[in-house]
């Protein structure tokens, strides 16, 4: 969907050129002549940017900037003006301008200020949501995600860089997201950067910015994630994955906060809490010569662990039920009950994808099974196999009573212990710590037989 731009200017001469311009880059442009005009079409269609004249004829700019606030808090506006000096510029700043630009306007300028406006923006909106559900993000009563949330608590309102572990699908992005919105920089945006998923010969214009010409295709000066996250937090998931050279320069803000952008010559500075994760293990990373330590002890200052889905099984059933919640409210397949018989056989299962692959094969429970109550004859033929694969036979935890899971479950194990011995019933009583005789009365009760033999 193409992001819509409300012009706001008494000049026609203006509001043609950045009608044309702003339409070749591809976004919808509404115009508007004076302030009146301005709200009552922001009114009836809010725009996602605004780009407002501060001197016009009947309700000026600044008047117009105020009622904007009022209606739409989250809406960026960036000020325009040919009359504009220090003092109205840091007026508009304080009333909530995003930026502020001075004629005659640098149609490059404009382009990259409502480019990071609208990031900004969304960023904005994001957080917005995380904090209205943080308190329910973290779903567990176990003693271990106890454990986290104090740790989360107590580290939140400091500026202390945080290192993050745990295997994947754990929640280590959700452990951050917690991190920034429960800290004084909450009104600031929490930016974040996947250093595994960045070309190595991009990380460093991602993260720092570049200078109009730096390299063949920066056709405009950019902004970067330290820039964009100025004030608020960065988060640096698979950090691991960060090249040596790009960790040199990461070190070298952290301790001065200061950095040049690709091309540059300025030193810029910026106020950034560093938070970053990884599910590697950065103390073998740094035996191998593929992680500086010395960026290691910067970064761990608070370190916090996130603790696999196996860790902290109790919580499976709170889990299941919340995804199974979320999904019905998300899609159209209504409300369905779990039955409880397929807790025992899920928390039988090691999760290697934790939180994530549960909530992925809850999903696929939801949309797959026809009734209304998703019962272990509901489980998969694949899952079913995983799960045998990993304890053997799990017929026992279909059972209706314990003295039939009990029997269930002595049968499978006296057979797999007698097929270990080769069915020598002498070692394997001493093995498991039964008189011969009293194995021989269980074989014969459970109705266990070598197969092949009368």
């Amino acid at each position: 969907m193409k992001q819509k731009v409300l012009i706001v200017d008494d000049e026609i001469s203006i509001l043609q050129s950045l009608n044309g311009i702003l339409g070749d880059e591809g976004y919808e442009v509404v115009q508007a002549c004076c302030g009146e005009e301005a709200l009552e079409r922001a009114r009836k269609d809010p725009p996602d940017l605004m780009l407002l004249d501060i001197w016009m004829p009947g309700i000026d700019g600044m008047s117009v900037l105020d009622e904007i606030k009022k209606l739409y808090p989250l809406l960026p506006v960036i000020i325009i003006s040919g009359h504009g000096n220090i003092e109205t510029a840091v007026k508009a700043t304080r009333m909530g301008a995003f930026d502020f630009i001075e004629k005659p306007l640098s149609i490059e300028r404009i382009l990259v200020s409502i480019q990071n406006a609208i990031e900004f923006s969304r960023l904005e909106e994001e957080n917005r949501l995380l904090r209205n559900k943080s308190e329910r993000a973290m779903i567990g009563e176990s003693a271990a995600v106890n454990l986290l949330w104090e740790q989360i608590r107590r580290a939140a309102p400091t500026n202390a860089t945080v290192l993050i572990t745990g295997e994947n699908g754990t929640g280590k992005e959700l452990a951050a997201k917690m991190i920034h919105l429960l800290s004084r920089r909450n009104t600031r945006p929490i930016i974040e950067v996947n250093c595994a998923a960045i070309p190595e010969e991009l990380i460093e214009s991602e993260l720092f910015g570049h200078e109009k010409g730096a390299f063949t295709g920066a056709h405009e000066k950019r902004k970067g994630k330290f820039d964009m996250a100025n004030g608020g937090t960065l988060f640096l998931d698979e950090i691991g994955d960060m090249s040596n050279r790009t960790q040199a320069k990461i070190l070298r803000i952290i301790q001065e906060q200061i950095f040049e952008r690709v091309g540059g010559q300025r030193s810029i500075e910026v106020d950034v809490r560093i938070v970053a994760a990884t599910n590697k293990d950065l103390q073998k990373e740094i035996e191998l010569g593929t992680f500086r330590q010395d960026l290691y002890y910067r970064l761990n200052v608070i370190p916090i662990y996130v603790p696999p889905l196996r860790e902290r099984l109790e919580d499976l059933e709170l889990l299941v039920e919340h995804f199974a919640a979320e999904i019905a409210g998300e899609s159209a397949l209504g409300k369905k009950r779990i039955d409880p018989r397929i807790y025992a056989i899920l928390k039988s299962y090691a999760w290697p994808g934790n939180i994530r692959e549960l909530r992925n094969f809850i999903e696929r429970l939801m949309i797959m099974t026809p009734g209304n109550v998703i019962s272990p004859d509901d489980l998969p033929a694949d899952f079913r196999n995983l799960v045998k694969d990993q304890i053997g036979d799990t017929s026992w935890l279909q059972c209706q009573s314990l003295e039939e899971a009990r029997s269930c479950f002595e049968r499978h194990f006296l057979e797999k212990k007698l097929e270990e011995n080769g069915w020598n019933v002498s070692v394997t009583a001493a093995k498991i710590g039964l008189e011969r005789t009293h194995l021989h009365r269980k074989m014969k009760a459970l109705g266990i037989k070598k197969e092949g033999n009368g």
